[in-house]
Order: C-alpha cells, then sequence, then structure tokens
C-alpha cells in the first residue's frame, strides 16, 4: 500500500498570504500609537487658553520693566538676575523651574528659534556654555521679542534677533509650559 501526501490543494485555505497585510496594519498602529520624540510648531499645543496663558505670563513679565538688576536676585523687592525673574514670572503662574540658567536650559522641550512662541525661554551664551536666559513676549517677522533681566539695564523688552550684542550669542530655546499643568 502506498501513503499519500496531502497536497497543498486541500480544502482548508492557507492564512500565509495575509501576514504581510497584517504586519503592516500592526506596524501602522503601532506608529499612531506612539508620539514624535521630535517637536514642531505643530506638534505644540495651540488653543486659544494656552495661548492666552502664554499671553498672560508674558504680560505679566513685562510689568517689571525697569526694576534693576540684582546678581543672584529672585525677588521683585531686591531685583532679579537673568534666571531668578524667568523662575518667579513663571512661579507665578505654577509653571516651576529651576532658578539657574544652566538647570533652566536643561528642563521642558528644546524647541528650534524659528518656532518659539509667547512664554518659551531663550538661551544666550558662548561656546556652549549658558550665560543668560529670556522669556520670549512674541515671534514676529522682524524677530524674536524677548524681557530678561541684563546686568547692565535691569528688566528690559527687546528685540534679540536684531540686537548687535544678543544675537550672536543666541544658543538655543526651551518651551517650559506646554508639559507643565496649569
Amino acid at each position: 500500500m502506498t501513503e499519500t501526501i496531502p497536497s497543498s490543494s486541500s480544502k482548508e485555505p492557507s492564512l500565509r498570504f495575509l501576514l504581510p497585510f497584517a504586519f503592516l496594519f500592526l506596524s501602522a498602529f503601532a506608529s499612531l500609537s506612539f508620539k514624535s520624540v521630535h517637536s514642531s510648531r505643530t506638534d505644540r499645543s495651540v488653543d486659544a487658553e494656552i495661548m492666552q496663558f502664554r499671553s498672560d505670563i508674558a504680560g505679566y513679565a513685562q510689568n517689571f520693566t525697569g526694576l534693576r538688576y540684582r546678581y543672584a536676585g529672585r525677588s521683585p523687592k531686591t531685583g532679579f538676575d537673568c534666571s531668578g525673574f524667568t523662575s518667579y514670572i513663571l512661579d507665578e503662574f505654577k509653571v516651576k523651574i529651576s532658578a539657574c540658567s544652566r538647570t533652566q536650559s536643561t528642563q521642558g522641550l528644546k524647541i528650534p528659534l524659528a518656532d518659539v512662541m509667547t512664554g518659551d525661554l531663550v538661551f544666550f551664551g558662548r561656546q556652549g556654555h549658558i550665560q543668560h536666559v529670556a522669556l520670549v513676549v512674541e515671534n514676529t517677522p522682524d524677530g524674536i521679542i524677548c524681557v530678561h533681566s541684563t546686568s547692565s539695564r535691569g528688566i528690559v523688552v527687546e528685540n534679540i534677533s536684531t540686537s548687535k550684542y544678543w544675537k550672536p550669542r543666541i544658543l538655543f530655546a526651551r518651551d517650559v509650559i506646554s508639559g507643565s499643568t496649569f
């Protein structure tokens, strides 16, 4: 008696041809389940509530224009240094950041300068060493307007993009607001 080997043309359908489609489906589903670690303006929340929150922060910060600079200063009563100023302003809105500019430069989400929004922080220095921080008031076609505490003029509002002093010292920007709860 001869044994017969079952042929591939059995009555049960083979599902092997579906494997590539299943793989593609699962891959697409997985990619939609995870957010990208890269940031752009469209990834950050720009709804009316968060934009008003950002505007309130920048508006409040501008109220301190003219206040004197004080090394390691963290109070409107005594004066501010740059990072003391940014941490004080943001703390008033329950956004907690360090009072040290070097530490602030590691907090939040690093963003391209072209994408800065009101309330973001811009960091300055030389050869990658953080020396100063400012809070963005507005990003316009004419440049980035910031409020910051300078050692020579106290708290000022100025266009850092056109400043002969500040422009060459700009290093990068960070968004410390989007990830915070308010």
